[in-house]
């Protein structure tokens, strides 16, 4: 009997949760690196590893097949000399965003106009070139709206650079746009690329609340499956990609891609015929990719507070997933899956959701 292919996952969070989840159909075995208690560890062996130390983690990935990442927050430099997937150029450039704003506009992608901030004295040029309103963000390590400061006036701009820690950042334009949509690919070894359909995301406070799927807009879904091709080969990407798009007219403008499962896609769990976990696995570990073919779906994350299962359980199209995470302001604890029919009960809980976190 042939031993189980070992995936490690640098991470312990509800992505790697998730993947450990889908691979229980694949015949494979999920390891975590991370801490004791982090919620994988419900569902996966969870090793103790420092994420930022390199000799840490290349013993670790010694104990497996293949490595993979949940977040694009570890340094590209740690992960270099790994059997990684996707390998470490992508998630170098994807932790960085001045250096994946650079990236883009070389794939012939548009993105908002941006700037270098190096320190306060930097930020009238960089005004001058993307213009107000805008926002500054760190270059590294922001995410669910941390590490970013808006900037509507020239007076604003020292606060602005305090509020984000005064470390290396990027200022970029603010877009108007009609709505954020997101595009999820897989690609497998061979090139074979697989998407879903496009989705529409709904943000508050920086954070993502709601995303629908699909969005409906053939020649968007042409374009968006275009630029993520570019993205993929140029790359030689292995696994799952996900970029974030402003919607303007018949433009779309790239705001940022994640190297790795993303959130917005969480609804491919019920709602398409592979989740994108279960293909990233399928991917990484040199399977046949599945059919993302996909039925219209409704997800809402659970922001500071998850509901208690017998309050979900009064609604039969309601799909829980609770992340086992303990609850604070700000932080994503689960999310809820509905079919989109089910339009009473998804505009209840958007509001119980929306009051509560």
């Amino acid at each position: 009997m042939m031993a189980k292919m070992k995936v490690g996952v640098l991470g312990a969070g509800q992505l790697a949760q998730m993947l450990a989840e889908a691979s229980e159909r694949l015949g494979v075995e999920v390891i975590c690196a991370g801490r004791p208690g982090d919620c994988a560890e419900r569902v996966a062996p969870v090793l103790a590893v420092e994420l930022d130390n390199a000799a840490m983690v290349a013993a670790f990935a010694e104990r497996v097949d293949v490595v993979t990442i949940e977040s694009e927050n570890i340094d590209a430099e740690v992960l270099r000399g790994l059997k990684l997937f996707p390998n470490a150029k992508a998630v170098g450039i994807a932790q960085d965003r001045l250096v994946e704003k650079t990236f883009l506009q070389a794939c012939g992608i548009e993105v908002a106009p941006f700037a270098a901030v190096g320190s306060a004295e930097d930020l009238p040029a960089a005004i001058a070139k993307t213009g107000l309103p805008g926002i500054l963000k760190t270059r590294r390590m922001g995410y669910d709206g941390k590490g970013q400061a808006r900037i509507y006036r020239t007076d604003e701009t020292v606060a602005a650079w305090k509020a984000v820690g005064e470390v290396p950042s990027i200022l970029e334009g603010m877009v108007k746009f009609d709505v954020e949509v997101s595009l999820l690919a897989a690609r497998d070894g061979e090139g074979k690329i697989v998407f879903w359909p496009l989705i529409e995301n709904h943000h508050r406070d920086g954070i993502l609340r709601r995303s629908d799927a699909p969005y409906v807009n053939v020649k968007l879904q042409v374009l968006a499956e275009g630029y993520l091709k570019k993205i993929m080969e140029e790359l030689e990407y292995v696994g799952v990609l996900a970029v974030e798009f402003f919607v303007q007219g018949d433009l779309l403008i790239a705001n940022e891609m994640a190297p790795r499962v993303h959130n917005s896609g969480h609804w491919t769990i019920e709602g398409s015929q592979t989740s994108q976990f279960e293909n990233h696995l399928r991917a990484i570990a040199g399977m046949e990719l599945g059919s993302t073919i996909s039925k219209p779906m409704v997800m809402l994350n659970c922001i500071g507070w998850m509901p208690e299962e017998n309050e979900t359980a009064k609604f039969a199209g309601l799909l829980r997933h609770d992340y086992g995470k303990s609850a604070r302001p700000g932080r994503k604890v689960g999310h809820l899956t509905f079919p989109a029919g089910e339009t009473a009960a998804i505009a209840e809980w958007e509001k119980r959701l929306l009051e509560r976190g």
